[in-house]
């Protein structure tokens, strides 16, 4: 990419696979998704989605939480590294660390995640199980905006996915995990769009 590319920067932060990644940077080099995907970050340097990352042409990083000795310094080892691109957006696509306030403070407003309930509900983990526990009729995810609070900042965009009479935790996990790729890329057209408005 050349520095005249103007389109909106975005950053992606994984700890494993990276499949929401995947698609949103293959939707980014279709043209489909007005923004470019300028660098991905995990905090586990064994996560298959660098590799995949690579494969694609992105600048890559790994910065191993275990390597600092707290929670603060790891999320200001992260800002120093983003700071260096500094992206339109923060994207996290199955990051599985629970930033400090201080980090969601310096990025308000512009960091997105991704959650496997349909929020308000079920913040936290074992999302699936907790609703069939309940006897929903619905899970499904929610794209928000990070706030300091855990799953609590607003919806930009959420998906429902049915609960079958037969579903265990795995299988509604795999149902809405198929359903989360095109609900990131939606949510990031919204949040995008406003800004070339």
């Amino acid at each position: 990419m050349t520095n005249s590319d103007s389109r909106p920067t975005l950053a992606i932060l994984i700890s494993g696979r990276g499949s929401n990644m995947v698609a949103i940077a293959r939707t980014c080099l279709s043209g489909a998704l007005n923004a470019r995907v300028t660098l991905v970050i995990s905090n586990r340097p064994d996560a298959p989605g660098i590799e995949a990352a690579r494969e694609m042409g992105i600048d890559t990083a790994v910065i191993d939480h275990k390597a600092f000795a707290s929670r603060q310094a790891f999320d200001d080892a992260l800002h120093e590294r983003l700071m260096s691109v500094k992206p339109d957006w923060i994207v996290l696509a199955g990051f599985m660390r629970i930033l400090t306030e201080d980090f969601v403070n310096r990025w308000q407003g512009r960091m997105l995640n991704i959650h496997p309930s349909l929020l308000p509900k079920y913040p936290g983990l074992d999302t699936h199980a907790r609703a069939i526990a309940a006897g929903d009729r619905h899970a499904g995810a929610s794209v928000h905006i990070v706030s300091p609070e855990l799953d609590a900042g607003p919806v930009v965009a959420q998906v429902r996915v049915p609960i079958e009479s037969d579903d265990t935790a795995d299988t509604l996990a795999q149902r809405v995990l198929q359903e989360e790729h095109g609900l990131y890329i939606k949510a990031l057209q919204l949040c995008v769009g406003k800004m070339d408005q």
